[in-house]
């Protein structure tokens, strides 16, 4: 076998005989198989070993899984654990539409039944399960380990309960399961099959795949409200009855270590879980309410790689100007807008592309959401009376070259950090105003002098995040000219580019919403002389704002044009966060 692989590798792929011969002498040493060590040396890639493979059994190598046929029900059957572990999962009888997937499924009668393996070595375990699924023959593909995994996550989630139907199965069995809860009091049965766990599980497990950023619990006087928020807009979850509260949130509270008991005062807590590969970090707030405690989950996906500059939505013209902004070597950096509008996104992409060697950055956060290598984060900690301005005051002490500072919430953070800029540091934070100039006034109104502003500030950016139009099921369309002069949008630039709507029903990519993902709007107010001219005789926004217009500002707004006429949004979207 070992001469036929590399002799197909050789011939298929054009390999150095030096370089088989190495992988080779590699495998008498070390063991193992051959096809994984010329993947992990990169020679090949894992589809191109699976193409050698294919020709050398006579096996099609499918680069494309059909989707799946929710009529082939294997959960039943196969632990998901066991086809993962194998590499190995049924596809069912061939579908009208599989031949046109792949030239390796080119071939088929409506009476052969699939099975997808990772390698063809696996026929032992393609035949018990041939038995277990009643049948006498099969036919065998090839896949990528990738394809296989998606496939077995799509098959079990159609099969698996739904919310609602978790919640009407508890409904039919409500007084067993209140005299469970009774016996428990606290619900820290952990069993697998407990019927809250499973809901509560099923909630994070569906939001985090539908990328939700957060989860809300919401006691209504009759019912219980579940919404998840996507690409910041709130969506319907589910609506149990009223009943299933106290041992929903009680589950909930257990899992973050929050008093299960005190259910008249806020509390705040956290949790780490784990779906698949993904870990998940779950910050939970409780309130009390007139019908009961309300409860927010907050899904922070720290698995998820951090965003580079180019990806945060800048045009190539402000980038290299925010590029050049951000390796000042003193000043303070502001970046403003409302919560959740992406500002710690921003700072976190500017720590990454500046992070080196060379450079000492020390950063204060409330709560410190991702880890950088080589990068001193410090938490804030109001039970020990670790503020902003304390642990400010301390970095400073630290010789840091950039501070990040989370945000600027008082008088006493807002002098340090003034003082840190005029003493050589770089110095970054957020504040939460409406645009860029108000920013300004915010300052003035905490009590910082305007010439210590003037001096100290290099330039705000105020930023927004507008949803993306899916790229499957996007569609070009006519707007209505009502809402092309609310933007300011002329009928020549309508014209001359094409402007797309979101599907009314979207598709499977986009979870039928239309959008996926979100994208950055972002005004950039550098400080020029004749800005700080204004802010030393008057710190009104407006004038501000005037000033800065006539420095060839791009607004919010025009920003968002920018994206509607590329395509990327749509008018609805620019007008919501504008």
């Amino acid at each position: 076998m070992t001469y036929h692989l590399t002799g197909v590798l050789k011939k298929q792929f054009a390999i150095p005989q030096e370089t088989i011969d190495e992988v080779c002498a590699l495998r008498d040493r070390k063991g193992g198989g051959l096809g994984e060590l010329f993947t992990q040396k990169k020679i090949v890639s894992e589809a191109q070993l699976l193409e050698a493979l294919s020709v050398m059994h006579g096996v099609p190598f499918v680069k494309r899984l059909p989707p799946v046929n929710p009529e082939n029900d294997i959960t039943g059957l196969f632990q998901i654990q066991f086809l993962k572990k194998h590499g190995v999962v049924p596809l069912g009888k061939a579908m009208e539409g599989w031949a046109a997937l792949d030239p390796g499924l080119s071939s088929l009668d409506p009476d052969d039944y699939f099975i997808a393996a990772n390698h063809p070595a696996s026929f032992q375990v393609m035949d018990d399960m041939a038995r277990m699924l009643g049948l006498n023959d099969y036919k065998m593909v090839i896949a990528t380990k990738e394809a296989i995994v998606s496939f077995i996550n799509m098959a079990y989630d159609f099969q698996r309960d739904s919310a609602e139907q978790l919640v009407q199965d508890m409904e039919e069995d409500s007084e067993s399961i209140l005299s469970k809860i009774e016996e428990t009091r606290d619900i820290l049965d952990d069993a697998s099959d407990a019927p809250i766990i499973k809901l509560v599980n099923h909630i994070i497990s569906q939001a985090v795949k539908a990328r939700a950023s957060d989860i809300h619990i919401e006691p209504c006087q009759d019912r219980l409200q579940v919404r998840r928020r996507v690409d910041g807009i709130l969506y319907e979850l589910l609506s149990p009855p009223k009943w299933i509260q106290p041992a929903l949130i009680s589950r909930i509270k257990v899992m973050a270590k929050l008093n299960i008991a005190e259910k008249r005062l806020p509390q705040d807590g956290r949790m780490e879980i784990k779906i698949g590969d993904t870990n998940i970090d779950v910050r939970v707030s409780t309130i009390p309410t007139s019908f009961g405690e309300r409860v927010v989950l907050r899904l922070l996906v720290k698995s998820s790689s951090l965003f580079g500059l180019p990806e945060l939505g800048l045009d190539p013209g402000r980038l290299d100007q925010f590029e050049g902004l951000i390796k000042s070597p003193n000043g303070i950096i502001l970046v403003t807008g409302p919560t959740g509008s992406g500002k710690t996104t921003t700072l976190y992409a500017v720590l990454s592309s500046i992070n080196n060697k060379d450079i000492n950055i020390i950063t204060i956060e409330d709560p410190v959401e991702y880890q950088i290598s080589g990068i001193g984060q410090i938490q804030v900690n109001p039970k020990i009376d670790l503020t902003f301005a304390k642990g400010l005051r301390s970095i400073v002490r630290q010789d840091p070259d950039v501070i990040l500072v989370g945000e600027i919430r008082d008088r006493e953070t807002a002098e340090i950090a003034v003082q840190s800029a005029l003493t050589g540091h770089l110095v970054f934070s957020t504040l939460h105003t409406n645009d860029s100039a108000g920013a300004i006034t915010r300052l003035v109104d905490i009590g910082i002098e305007p010439f210590l502003i003037s001096s100290s500030i290099l330039a705000v950016v105020a930023q927004r995040l507008v949803r993306v139009l899916c790229e499957r099921c996007k569609t070009a369309h006519s707007p209505d000219p009502s809402l092309l002069s609310i933007l300011g949008i002329t009928e020549s630039q309508a014209a001359n580019h094409t402007i797309c709507q979101a599907s009314p029903n979207g598709c499977e990519r986009c979870f039928h919403t239309g959008y996926k993902g979100r994208v950055g709007i972002f005004e950039i107010m550098f400080l020029t002389p004749s800005l700080k001219k204004i802010i030393l005789k008057n710190f009104d926004s407006n004038l501000i704002k005037a000033e800065a217009l006539k420095n060839k500002m791009i607004t919010l707004r025009e920003s968002g044009i920018q994206k509607i006429l590329s395509g990327a949004t749509t008018l609805e979207e620019v007008i919501r966060v504008t």
